[in-house]
C-alpha cells in the first residue's frame, strides 16, 4: 500500500503540464521551455492594470520581450501564432522598447495556473504577450495575443500578401493606405482579405463580398464598435473596438480601405 501512496503523492506534486515556445528568428532561433522562462535571469513579477483579456488587474511572472528577441532589429516584422490559429502581425520596434509601452512575455506557472478566460474556457497561457503602460504606444487589443505557441520572423505583410495592397498609384499618406495600416493592426489577426493572410478565425473580408457591400448606412461601423448589438450567438468571438482603441477618425479610414478593396477583388 505504501508504494501506491508514495506514487500518488508524487503525481500530486508533478506540474499539470509544461509547454514550449518556439522562437523562429533566423540566427537567433530557439525553443524555450516553461521552466526555463520562469527561471530566466530577467524574469520578474509584473502587475498589469486592466488586462485586455481578463478585463481586470493581473499579476504575472514575465520576461521582457526585448530579452528574448535576439538579433531582431526595430524594422523587422514578427508574427505571433496562437494555439487556436490567431495570428498577430507585429512590428518589432515596439516589442524591443524598454520604456514607455513595454512588451512582456507572461509565463504561466503550472504550479500556479491562471484563471480561465471565461466559464468553460482555458486560461490565457501557457504564454501571453502583455504590455505595461500600453497607452503610451497606442497598443491595440489585437497586439495582446494569448495562448502563444510560436513567434516568427517574417517578411512584411505587403511582401507576403500582395492581394491586400491598395492601388499602387495612391500616395503613401493617402487615407486608403492609412486605412490599410489600421487593417493590418486590428483585423488581419482574425480575418483574411482576397484569400490573403494567415488567420483562420474570421471570414474573408472581401471574398465573395466586402462587408461594405452588405452592411447599409452606418451599420458596419456599428458592428465594428459592438458586434453583439447587431448579431448575437453563443459562439461569437469578435470583440468590439471602442473609440478609445479605434477613434472615429481611424474607424472612418479603416472602412475607407475596405470600400476601396471591394473594387479590387482577387480570387485566392
Amino acid at each position: 500500500m505504501k508504494p501506491f501512496i508514495l506514487l500518488g503523492a508524487l503525481l500530486l506534486c508533478t506540474p499539470l503540464y509544461a509547454a514550449q515556445l518556439v522562437l523562429d528568428l533566423g540566427a537567433g532561433s530557439r525553443t524555450w521551455q516553461t521552466e526555463e522562462l520562469l527561471k530566466h535571469p530577467q524574469a520578474q513579477t509584473i502587475r498589469i492594470t486592466d488586462d485586455v483579456s481578463y478585463k481586470r488587474d493581473m499579476s504575472y511572472r514575465a520576461v521582457p520581450m526585448s530579452a528574448l528577441l535576439t538579433g531582431i532589429a526595430a524594422d523587422d516584422h514578427l508574427q505571433a501564432v496562437a494555439l487556436d490559429g490567431f495570428a498577430a502581425e507585429l512590428a518589432a520596434g515596439p516589442l524591443l522598447n524598454d520604456s514607455g509601452a513595454q512588451a512582456w512575455l507572461a509565463v504561466e506557472d503550472p504550479q500556479h495556473p491562471w484563471p480561465p478566460l471565461a466559464a468553460g474556457k482555458p486560461s490565457a497561457g501557457p504564454f501571453y504577450l502583455v504590455w505595461s503602460n500600453p497607452q503610451a504606444g497606442q497598443i491595440s487589443p489585437e497586439q495582446w495575443p494569448f495562448q502563444v505557441a510560436s513567434i516568427k520572423l517574417l517578411a512584411a505583410v505587403t511582401e507576403r500578401f500582395p492581394a491586400l495592397r491598395p492601388d499602387p498609384q495612391l500616395a503613401p499618406n493617402d487615407p486608403v493606405n492609412q486605412g490599410f495600416a489600421l487593417f493590418q493592426k486590428n483585423c488581419l489577426t482574425c480575418h483574411r482579405l482576397n484569400g490573403a493572410g494567415d488567420a483562420q478565425m474570421g471570414p474573408d473580408l472581401n471574398i465573395p463580398f466586402s462587408p461594405t457591400e452588405y452592411f447599409g448606412a452606418d451599420f458596419l461601423k456599428r458592428y465594428i464598435r459592438d458586434p453583439q448589438s447587431l448579431r448575437q450567438w453563443p459562439q461569437a468571438k469578435m470583440p468590439g473596438f471602442s473609440a478609445s482603441v479605434l477613434p472615429d477618425a481611424e474607424l472612418e479610414l479603416l472602412v475607407g480601405y475596405l470600400k476601396h478593396m471591394a473594387g479590387r477583388k482577387q480570387q485566392p
